[in-house]
């Protein structure tokens, strides 16, 4: 007679049930995933997007409860989206804005004050909005990236953006507790922003991953948004930088 143990498959229930969550960037690649992942959690969504029609196509896809198109880095209109938030907020992430190449030298003030403003001005500018919106113990989610990490050339904004974004992160965290505030440091994900600008190199840069990354594959939007819900669940989170680049800093290049 056999006396092997059943062990039944532990069951666990939606963890975001209940809870507010805006992605601000929400229409498409790691935003749209997000909120994908956050609505199977039994998250409420509220969207915003650039392009008009691919918000309102993702928002009603996933039930959101609102979607509202503006560029995240206007002020004036980022100022208004906050004011115009239900009063309390449970999570904020923020995908908004892409990377920007070039030699330094080649670069006018205008387009080096436009890259910052995507990246460390909107940080401050969502942090200022959301801090009396997001409940205590709630989020402030941003996004990185880890390929500025090594010098190179036309990568002097893109180096400097890696650089900082960390060092606010974790200021944020202790001047907005208990909110908490983290940053999701990506290497190359497998988006249709990535498509726009590798062109024609796309599927090269897609098997040269494959071949070197430690996982043996590309890093998918789906991957980013799984790291992003479970940051958000876990209470114990903030202050912190999480890489997530299926091990591309460990190969030599």
């Amino acid at each position: 007679m056999s006396t092997a143990t059943i062990v039944s498959p532990i069951r666990r229930g939606p963890e975001l049930v209940g809870q507010s969550v805006v992605v601000i960037g929400g229409s498409a690649g790691i935003g749209l995933e997000t909120a994908r992942r956050a609505r199977a959690e039994g998250a409420k969504l509220i969207l915003t997007g650039r392009d008009p029609d691919r918000l309102q196509r993702a928002a009603s896809e996933l039930g959101a409860l609102d979607a509202v198109a503006f560029d995240a880095t206007d002020p004036a209109a980022l100022e208004q989206f906050f004011r115009n938030l239900p009063a309390t907020l449970d999570h904020v992430m923020v995908t908004a804005g892409r990377p920007h190449y070039g030699r330094l030298l080649d670069m006018d003030f205008e387009q080096a004050r436009r890259a910052l403003d995507e990246h460390l001005l909107l940080m401050l500018q969502v942090a200022r909005n959301a801090a009396l919106k997001v409940r205590p113990g709630g989020t402030l989610l941003f996004m990185g990236g880890t390929g500025g990490r090594r010098p190179g050339i036309g990568l002097g904004i893109a180096s400097t953006v890696t650089a900082a974004l960390p060092a606010l992160t974790a200021n944020l965290a202790l001047e907005l507790a208990p909110i908490r505030v983290n940053l999701i440091a990506a290497g190359f994900v497998d988006t249709p922003l990535s498509a726009s600008l590798l062109g024609d190199e796309l599927e090269n840069r897609r098997n040269q991953l494959r071949a070197t990354l430690p996982i043996r594959r590309v890093v998918v939007p789906a991957d980013v948004a799984a790291l992003a819900v479970h940051i958000m669940t876990n209470t114990a989170l903030t202050g912190a930088t999480y890489d997530i680049d299926g091990g591309e800093q460990l190969v030599a290049r």
